[in-house]
């Protein structure tokens, strides 16, 4: 049967989605269980029309292949399109105004979809759009990724609540969208970074505000062994992020002792899943052994990028 626009979260129509924060408990767990709805038809070839006339902008300021693939194909199985839009595209790229641009876009589009640098002026945009702005990724958060992360989760360990997830690696955007919905949602969270790459603090007072709601715990350690001990989730990410190129030789100095490997994996609980946002580069943050390894969901977690994107559009987005 065809999930009714009745059954979308009408509470969500016209929000932007632009941190997790901005959201609550029961409306990620609203937008995790309907995602699995829209997997579940999918999965029969039954469709979900709920977007049939609807246009999503996609703004890409930064490459990308789930991010792109995932919200150009969701948009096409919710019976809708999606245009790809990158800065050269756009006069933003010679000069004009981003509150001009957000206005003139809303009178062509249903929503807009940006992945860019700059979290302000993903802000800026949606305070000048008319329309919901998504948050595809930027330098501080990657709310997308995350959404999708809890939809794995949810499915390989049947909960949220309770559920240990260790992250290794930069504490970039992933390390700050997994601290706030990981804590808000009541896993155990650990970031484990260098010194000199921990996480944003007051992104971290954030998150152990949600913490101490849902009667979790976070933890922020320079030691990789101390936050994978009895961990569910093994997470990581690169090592150096787009635009952080030139860093590429200092930061692998400074990650050695970061690397996801058998013997990381073993700290961890047996039935412990590893999970990485991708794209992967095997031999530095993550061993292929592992990477590849019975444990691995990586490309499960990739593929419910377009499931969890599916839902978060057609509630932004439906009649």
């Amino acid at each position: 049967m065809v999930i009714g626009v009745k059954e979308t979260l009408k509470g969500l129509k016209g929000r932007d989605f632009l941190t997790l924060a901005d959201y609550t408990r029961e409306e990620i767990e609203e937008l995790i269980d309907f995602a699995q709805r829209l997997k579940a038809n999918h999965k029969i070839g039954k469709p979900d029309p709920l977007l049939q006339g609807k246009t999503l902008g996609m703004i890409f300021e930064k490459s990308s292949t789930r991010t792109r693939v995932s919200f150009e194909v969701g948009m096409y199985q919710l019976g809708g399109n999606g245009i790809f839009l990158s800065s050269n595209d756009l006069q933003i790229g010679r000069g004009e105004t981003i509150a001009d641009t957000a206005q003139v876009l809303s009178g062509y589009l249903d929503g807009i979809m940006i992945r860019t640098f700059s979290q302000t002026d993903v802000e800026e945009l949606a305070n000048k759009a008319s329309i919901p702005v998504i948050n595809g990724l930027t330098d501080v958060y990657h709310p997308c990724q995350v959404l999708a992360d809890l939809l794995t989760i949810k499915e390989i360990k049947g909960q949220l609540q309770g559920v240990k997830i260790a992250y290794i690696g930069d504490g970039n955007n992933m390390a700050h969208s997994l601290m706030l919905g990981g804590s808000m949602l009541g896993m155990d969270v650990a970031i484990a970074s260098p010194k000199g790459y921990q996480p944003d603090e007051e992104i971290v007072t954030e998150a152990s505000k949600r913490a101490d709601q849902s009667d979790a715990s976070l933890l922020i350690t320079d030691d990789a062994r101390e936050a994978v001990q009895q961990a569910d989730i093994i997470y990581t990410d690169v090592w150096a992020s787009m635009g952080q190129e030139a860093e590429q030789a200092k930061r692998e100095v400074a990650f050695a002792d970061f690397q996801v490997n058998r013997e990381l994996m073993q700290l961890a609980k047996n039935e412990g899943n590893f999970m990485h946002c991708l794209p992967a580069h095997r031999g530095e943050e993550v061993t292929a052994e592992v990477m590849d390894g019975l444990q691995s969901v990586v490309f499960q977690q990739a593929e419910n990028r377009l499931h969890a994107q599916k839902a978060l559009l057609a509630a932004l987005m439906s009649d």
